[in-house]
């Protein structure tokens, strides 16, 4: 998976197709990613004591890491990822203007 924690990327289907938002977390087993303002869910929470108050708290739930791309620092496009070799690292690689991420 290319995509990482901290990452800025942008949606490319669904109902926030083209919003960008910063990923908050990655899970390579389930191939999804959490992104920051993006795939919003209201979830209604019980007051477990008497002085809590009830109340509706949006959550970004997970999206599949295919509908969104990597946006590149240098550049500001979504672009695709390259890899190659800095000495013995490997390092990702803008595939348009050939910045490393």
């Amino acid at each position: 998976m290319n995509i990482r924690t901290n990452d800025t990327v942008v949606v490319l289907s669904g109902k926030d197709k083209g919003k960008q938002g910063k990923v908050i977390s990655a899970d390579p087993q389930g191939r999804k990613v959490i992104v920051e303002g993006v795939n919003v869910a209201k979830r209604h929470q019980k007051a477990r004591r008497q002085e809590e108050q009830s109340e509706i708290i949006k959550k970004e739930t997970p999206i599949y890491v295919s509908k969104v791309q990597l946006v590149c620092p240098k550049c500001g496009k979504a672009t695709r990822v390259g890899h190659k070799m800095d000495g013995d690292k490997k390092v990702r690689v803008c595939k348009k203007c050939g910045a490393s991420m």
